[in-house]
């Protein structure tokens, strides 16, 4: 899923302490780090380095981060889904999840956490397109939350791994290794398995996942081309901006004339004034905490762990709302959510493993 807050973000953008990198992690976010005092002299390094509990217990450190980014990530997908339930209306909650994210890094300007870095014509040339796919990737996810059983939308993104195959192939010209390709195999497999019978399908909901998956395939694209020395947390800090830009003009369009005669009338008289309010600010609270901690979790692991710790994310998302809606599902259809997740692992375990391989030729 796909992230959106100050310090933040999604696998599209991994930024190394120097210099902003792209990523092509399953996950919809993107990953967003402080830049870090590389130029400081030794004794001021070892002045800002972590000491007692967090030195001496780094492994149970990161279990708690893994809790945590599992934890909030189902929270953060149940809300949505509760919150769809009594107000469906996809475009507006988009801009919802955006605006906090934005208000986060406007915030943390105005303190000083981090420095405001200036942009220039240039820059938001490179970045638009990113924020654009961004946008595009983020806002069709919501429509089929919206419209389809979470566990089966996850059940569809989980097809992204195919199409950054197909784009490093065939769009970038670069060879995908044989085994890549035949992992993918099992993952388009089980999600036609599990759309095939899946009880909440829709076409709406099926086509937006699909175009979610596109979308975010060519923001990875895209951000390969924008790299850029600006620290990666105001990099993602204008990046959400242009997005949440880019989304209220069709929110407006599409939604605004049905929010204002019933949209926001019905769901006040469903659920009440102020849970309505609390909900949209707990959902976008949510989406930027889940984020923040699936950055810190995945700088403290090697790709390989990332990579496991992403397929199993998407796991637990998938039971968990299950559990809680009580979705009905099919026999084929769970069978076909499992090939697809195992085909999942196996991509990620290859990739992770081939990646790690031409690092270790390098150096």
């Amino acid at each position: 899923m796909e992230a959106s807050s100050c310090g933040a973000g999604s696998s599209a953008l991994r930024c190394s302490p120097r210099r902003w990198r792209p990523s092509a992690a399953a996950d919809v976010a993107v990953v967003v780090a402080g830049r870090q005092e590389a130029g400081a002299p030794p004794a001021r390094r070892r002045h800002l380095r972590p000491a007692g509990f967090l030195e001496k217990y780094p492994a149970l450190i990161t279990g708690f981060f893994f809790f945590m980014w599992y934890f909030l990530n189902v929270i953060f997908n149940i809300l949505n889904k509760k919150i769809y339930n009594y107000f469906p209306y996809p475009y507006f909650v988009s801009v919802i999840h955006l605006l906090v994210g934005v208000v986060y890094c406007l915030v943390s300007w105005t303190v000083g956490l981090p420095k405001r870095a200036p942009i220039n014509s240039t820059l938001l040339k490179l970045l638009f397109p990113v924020a654009l796919c961004h946008a595009l990737g983020h806002v069709t996810s919501n429509v089929s939350f919206a419209t389809v059983a979470v566990s089966f939308a996850h059940t569809i993104k989980a097809l992204e791994p195919f199409f950054n195959a197909a784009a490093t192939q065939f769009v970038l010209g670069q060879q995908v290794p044989l085994p890549l390709w035949l992992s993918l195999a099992p993952v388009v497999l089980g999600v036609s398995m599990a759309s095939l019978t899946e009880l909440s399908f829709n076409w709406t909901g099926f086509i937006n996942a699909m175009i979610s998956n596109i979308s975010f395939t060519y923001r990875s694209i895209y951000s390969k081309k924008a790299m850029t020395d600006m620290d990666s947390t105001n990099v993602y800090a204008y990046i959400s901006i242009i997005a949440l830009i880019v989304c209220i003009p069709p929110a407006v369009i599409i939604e605004g004339p049905q929010l204002l005669q019933h949209g926001f009338n019905d769901a006040i008289a469903k659920v009440g004034l102020t849970k309505f309010v609390s909900d949209l600010f707990f959902v976008g609270l949510f989406y930027h905490l889940y984020n923040q901690v699936a950055t810190n979790t995945l700088e403290r692991v090697a790709p390989l762990t990332h990579a496991v710790g992403n397929v199993l994310k998407r796991v637990f998302v998938i039971g968990f709302s299950i559990i809680v809606f009580g979705n009905r599902i099919t026999t084929q259809t769970g069978i076909g959510t499992c090939i697809a997740i195992a085909g999942v692992a196996i991509y990620s375990y290859i990739k992770a493993k081939i990646e790690e391989e031409k690092r270790a030729k390098s150096a």
